[in-house]
């Protein structure tokens, strides 16, 4: 069956939640490390203003295909953000790309084009793209589909918390673009449903957040069955000794291109509640809710349960709210993420698997209703608030 644009069958929602690999970041569950509560307290760094970036490249500058240069112009895209300037002209060159940048820069749209003007002018080319959670998985989904409306190009997600069936018949058609999380990719390569030896291009989208969630061993097996001869991207916040080591190992002659300024939680305002008592906490949590400044807050408990627990007592006090964490399908992750993000709800209450899946501007306020399981959780927490040049805010109860 033709397709217009990419992947207009998406996989049906729902079905069992499948404890797929994005969970095994809970096995360090049990040896929580001992974080000085000092380390939650910090003023948010006032940041000169500095002048505006000046763009080299317009979107029209660009040598694109014009049904490419047709999409770009309907979202209404005209200059480039600075990960997206630089990159971009490294990506159509066929030079490997590593692109340091915070997060909320535009790093979708600069692999994209690249990836997207090779798909679309050579018909042997064909893409991988990996990302840390379902949820960023499915958002750069919805940026591609656009970018490559009226294509013809075809595409399968593939992510935990679906069932199988729509993904194998996605497959069935032979797609050139594959998007998922390495757990669930590693399953369809495991099961025979999905062989990648002749794919030519590799995306890896938050590298530095795959990597903290345990998923080094499951990248490295799929990067080993790629093409030899391939265009590599890697995306990151952070270029630290284990990022480098993956690209080290897998890329060639990688241009760098970092546009990062400043750490992520430079804007974010922390602070810590004390309680005695769990009635205390939730009482504390009550009163915090209820300041005119919590405009959109994001709550983390620690588990599946508590999650669940704290959402409908805060709605029993008359919040609007709703609860995301591993034990529910994809389809209730995604309809509390939508309502959130349109402000139907105002709190969201999650377990740590919404830090690294959660792109939401306008969140001023990131609650830790429990202390996170390492400082590099907190980091992640944290950094769903003070987005988008705005100070945000970080609460973390810590029992007296």
């Amino acid at each position: 069956m033709p397709y217009n644009s990419f992947n207009s069958r998406r996989p049906q929602r729902g079905g069992r939640y499948n404890t797929n690999r994005p969970q095994r970041s809970n096995s360090r569950r049990g040896s929580k490390e001992n974080i000085n509560p000092s380390r939650f307290i910090k003023a948010a760094k006032v940041v000169a203003e500095s002048a505006p970036y000046e763009a080299k490249h317009t979107f029209n500058d660009f040598n694109l295909e014009s049904g490419l240069r047709t999409n770009i112009e309907a979202k209404g895209f005209k200059i480039p953000s600075p990960i997206q300037d630089q990159s971009i002209p490294v990506g159509l060159s066929g030079r490997d790309v590593i692109g340091i940048a915070n997060t909320g820069t535009g790093k979708t749209i600069a692999f994209a084009i690249p990836v997207l003007q090779k798909l679309m002018t050579d018909k042997t080319s064909k893409v991988i793209i990996m990302a840390p959670t379902r949820e960023l998985a499915q958002q750069i989904e919805d940026e591609i589909r656009g970018l490559a409306k009226n294509s013809g190009l075809f595409g399968a997600l593939l992510i935990g918390g679906t069932p199988m069936g729509p993904q194998l018949r996605d497959l069935s058609f032979k797609p050139r673009i594959i998007l998922g999380t390495p757990g669930r990719i590693k399953d369809h390569l495991e099961r025979g449903s999905l062989n990648i030896s002749e794919f030519n291009m590799v995306v890896l989208d938050e590298v530095d957040r795959m990597l903290d969630m345990g998923f080094v061993d499951d990248m490295r097996t799929i990067l080993g069955l790629l093409a030899s001869n391939r265009q590599s991207f890697f995306f990151s916040a952070t270029l630290d000794h284990k990022v480098n080591a993956l690209i080290r190992d897998f890329s060639a002659d990688p241009e760098t291109i970092s546009v990062k300024s400043g750490d992520t939680t430079d804007t974010v305002e922390q602070n810590v509640v004390t309680y005695s008592s769990k009635s205390q906490k939730v009482d504390k949590l009550h009163d915090l809710l209820i300041d005119t400044k919590v405009s959109k807050a994001l709550v983390f408990d620690e588990t599946q349960r508590s999650v669940e627990r704290l959402s409908n007592d805060l709605i029993a006090r008359g919040f609007s709210a709703d609860a995301i964490h591993g034990g529910k399908s994809q389809g209730q992750r995604q309809r509390a993420l939508n309502r959130f993000k349109a402000s139907q709800i105002n709190i969201l209450v999650a377990t740590d698997v919404a830090a690294r899946g959660i792109d939401v501007s306008d969140i001023t306020h990131v609650i830790n209703f429990s202390t996170p399981q390492t400082y590099t959780d907190y980091v992640h927490r944290i950094g769903r608030a003070g987005r988008a040049g705005k100070t945000g805010y970080a609460i973390t109860f810590i029992e007296a």
